[in-house]
C-alpha cells in the first residue's frame, strides 16, 4: 500500500486513445465508496462523465484544461449535504441482522438529526467525508494500473446546471483517470517534522 502512495502522482497529461471500460470503473468506484465516514452515512456521490462528447461538455466548465478530454474518463465527487436521509438505509440491515440493536439505531439517528439542523455542518461533514471517497478512489485507481488528477479548477454553478444536479449535492473535485502521455512533473514536499505537532 506505502508503494502505491509514493506512485500515485497527479498527472494532467493522457493517452487520448487508453481507454477505460465501464467494469474498470466500477469497481474502482466500489473501493472508493469503502472509504469511511462520519455516521457511515456516505456522504459521497459520483457522477461519472464518460466518452468523449460528455468530456467536451465537460471542457469549458473547467476552463479548457486539455486533460479533461484526453483523460479516458472524468468522475466528479459530490457530498451530499443531506446525507442524513440515508440513516435508515444504512442502519436497518444492521438492526434485521441483529448487529445492531433498535435503541442505539434510535440514539444514532436522533444526534445525526441534531447534526444536520446546522447547514455548515452538513457542507462541512459533506466536503469532508466526500474528499475521503475522492482520496480512495485515486490510490484504487493507481494500484489498478491508472493515473488520476484531482481538479479544483472549474465553474461548479455551470457544472450543476449542465449535468442536471440535485441541489442536495455540492460538487467537491474533479478527477481525471487514464493512462498517462508524460510523467508527472515532480513537486517538493515539506519536511515532515514542519508540518507536525507532537503532543504527550
Amino acid at each position: 500500500m506505502l508503494s502505491v502512495i509514493e506512485q500515485r502522482k497527479s498527472v494532467r497529461q493522457y493517452d487520448p486513445n487508453a481507454s477505460i471500460s465501464k467494469e474498470q470503473l466500477t469497481k474502482l468506484l466500489q473501493a472508493a465508496g469503502k472509504a469511511p465516514s462520519a455516521w457511515n452515512l456516505q456522504h459521497w456521490h459520483f457522477v461519472v462523465i464518460f466518452g468523449k462528447e460528455a468530456q467536451q461538455k465537460l471542457l469549458p466548465i473547467a476552463y479548457n484544461q486539455r486533460q479533461i478530454v484526453d483523460a479516458s474518463a472524468v468522475v466528479a465527487v459530490l457530498g451530499d449535504l443531506q446525507a442524513h436521509q440515508k440513516t435508515d438505509a444504512v442502519y436497518d440491515p444492521l438492526v434485521a441482522e441483529g448487529k445492531m440493536t433498535k435503541d442505539i439505531k434510535e440514539t444514532l439517528a436522533k444526534q445525526i438529526e441534531s447534526a444536520y439542523t446546522n447547514a455548515q455542518y452538513a457542507r462541512d461533514a459533506a466536503f469532508t467525508n466526500a474528499s475521503l471517497a475522492a482520496m480512495q478512489f485515486m490510490l484504487a485507481a493507481k494500484a489498478e494500473g491508472f493515473d488520476t488528477c484531482a481538479i479544483g479548477g472549474f465553474d461548479t454553478k455551470a457544472f450543476m446546471d449542465a449535468f442536471n444536479i440535485p441541489s442536495r449535492y455540492v460538487p467537491v473535485m474533479l478527477i481525471t483517470v487514464g493512462k498517462a502521455a508524460a510523467p508527472a512533473h515532480s513537486s517538493y514536499r515539506l519536511p515532515i517534522d514542519e508540518l507536525t505537532t507532537w503532543i504527550q
